[in-house]
């Protein structure tokens, strides 16, 4: 399989209310990561920050501008492979040990990371036989109802457990923004890692059905609006009534 240059790993897109989409474009679509750049009065927000096989930092000037905070929606390894590269990184406290000693198996990069993952390699020396996401131990760990402070925008912490015991949505009342992390996004929804969690599953999304939404970027696949949020969660409650 051929390799990617270095400079054509990472693809900005920005998505209006300052809020830019940072993603992998040689991961295939079902495991690429979306990374979300949140432009604040104070600081950024950084949700997420991909695989880790090619600098964010050093490819991608928008996350180097100002002073930001790297947040894990979770801690699977396709969303903090570059956390290290950031000097304030937030994740629920649930899953600290996990960003601070990110095994292969705790992160699930034993088994999913294989070469077929990729539509083009990284950049050599890459290889996928000794990947390993690197140390990232939290400046802060969050819980549920906690507020992360951008200046002129503020993002609730919602723990969201379920697909992992400490995954969070990102709130913004003041716009309808929601962050969703792995919890829900319009595709394919992973309900059986090895941490996940089938009725904590169902108490996220009922407590998300109801939240006045006006744009919904998930932490995979493309962002959709309140009438798509609800259907994708009625649609899986549904399933589950009738299981």
């Amino acid at each position: 399989m051929d390799r990617a240059k270095p400079e054509d790993w990472w693809q900005v897109e920005r998505k209006g209310d300052d809020v830019s989409l940072i993603s992998e474009p040689h991961i295939k679509e079902f495991y690429r990561c979306n990374c979300w750049h949140v432009r604040g009065r104070d600081r950024d927000m950084l949700v997420d920050s991909g695989m880790g096989v090619v600098s964010l930092r050093d490819w991608v000037p928008l996350v180097t501008e100002r002073a930001l905070s790297a947040v894990a929606s979770h801690t699977h390894f396709d969303h903090i492979g570059c956390h290290h590269e950031f000097q304030d990184r937030l994740v629920h406290e649930a899953e600290a040990e996990i960003l601070a000693c990110p095994a292969n198996r705790a992160t699930l990069a034993d088994p999913y990371v294989t070469d077929e993952i990729f539509d083009q390699l990284p950049p050599a020396p890459y290889q996928s036989t000794t990947y390993a996401v690197k140390a990232a131990p939290a400046t802060r760990t969050v819980v549920d109802g906690d507020l992360i402070d951008l200046g002129d925008r503020h993002f609730e912490v919602i723990h969201t457990p379920g697909h992992s015991p400490g995954g969070i949505a990102l709130w913004e009342a003041a716009t309808g923004i929601l962050f969703s992390g792995d919890i829900v996004y319009d595709g394919p929804l992973i309900e059986d890692t090895y941490h996940a969690d089938a009725a904590d599953y169902h108490s996220s999304m009922v407590r998300l059905y109801d939240l006045p939404v006006r744009v919904v970027h998930g932490g995979h696949f493309p962002s959709y609006g309140p009438e798509r949020h609800r259907e994708i969660i009625r649609a899986w409650l549904d399933a589950k009534d009738r299981a």
